[in-house]
């Protein structure tokens, strides 16, 4: 059985598919999205999380591992050099140390999935695969939504759409909803903002929609990026392209990857931009609403 590299798993989700859902969050993600709010799943590879509001620096790390450095007012950590072996979390007595990523098997996936089965009945909820991005890991995203249906689970996939046409198809068969990213309307944009351009996402698209998959274009929208009345009418536009779509959700930006990103050293270029207010959002989605028939939400 195939083993997969594992952000996180969380219960009792509302927000990825419908009903009451179980999330698991893959690491590895072929996009580096300027306002990434996962910075943590980029990477396929285990990674050291440091909380430095936990940390009392009493320097046990520095007694297990000599990638860090201790003083009364500073912990800094060698990152370059980290294995991430977890050794420092062992010692770390204020849990202010923390490896993400670690791996398990789809049936391990499964069994936790389905202690909630009662309540995906009741609800019309089930399990969605996120991350990242899942088809990083295709094997196991294949085998772990195979699982699902063969278990009799309603399946969510949250994609960016940056992979093989063949690749997207061949898992399509056990995927009841793509959630589906729309980050960027321009091409020259798409390339600054996400680090790739925006041609095969589309093509994949419009690939899934015309074999049949049901569809949430999922699009998030970060003031003074992407909030342009071009960009709006783009979504719009897409969408009544589509013959298959369910819904579109507008994603308003938060900036809870700031924080993140400074757990595993990281800088977050867009440290800099808040929350939008209220009224912002809503001007986002009657927006897109002018433009199309479809169902438009704030996701």
């Amino acid at each position: 059985m195939t083993a997969g590299n594992i952000l996180s798993i969380e219960r009792g989700s509302l927000h990825d598919g419908p009903g009451l859902r179980t999330t698991v969050f893959l690491k590895g993600c072929p996009l580096s999205c300027l306002w990434c709010h996962n910075p943590e799943s980029q990477s396929l590879k285990p990674e050291l999380y440091y909380f430095d509001e936990k940390c009392v620096h009493c320097g046990m790390c520095v007694t297990i591992c000599p990638n860090h450095r201790v003083d009364e007012t500073q912990h800094t950590i060698n990152r370059k050099d980290c294995k991430a072996c977890g050794k420092c979390v062992e010692v770390c007595l204020q849990s202010a140390l923390e490896i993400k990523g670690s791996e398990m098997s789809a049936q391990d996936i499964i069994d936790i999935a389905l202690k909630d089965a009662r309540y995906y009945k009741h609800s019309g909820g089930g399990l969605t695969i996120s991350g990242g991005e899942p088809l990083a890991q295709p094997d196991f995203t294949a085998e772990l939504l195979r699982l699902s249906k063969e278990n009799g689970l309603h399946t969510c996939l949250e994609t960016s759409g940056y992979a093989s046409t063949d690749r997207l198809l061949s898992v399509m068969p056990y995927v009841d909803l793509f959630l589906y990213d729309f980050k960027e309307s321009g091409e020259d944009e798409h390339k600054t903002f996400t680090g790739i351009s925006r041609g095969l996402i589309m093509d994949n698209l419009f690939a899934i929609d015309k074999a049949g998959a049901k569809i949430v274009l999922r699009c998030p929208v970060i003031p003074a990026y992407n909030d342009r009345d071009e960009h709006f009418a783009a979504i719009a536009a897409t969408a009544n392209a589509l013959h298959n779509i369910v819904e579109v959700n507008i994603m308003p930006y938060h900036p809870m990857g700031a924080s993140k990103a400074a757990r595993i050293g990281r800088e977050y270029p867009l440290a800099d931009i808040g929350f939008p207010k209220d009224g912002q959002i809503d001007g986002w989605l009657e927006r897109v609403c002018r433009d199309t028939h479809v169902t438009v939400k704030k996701g």
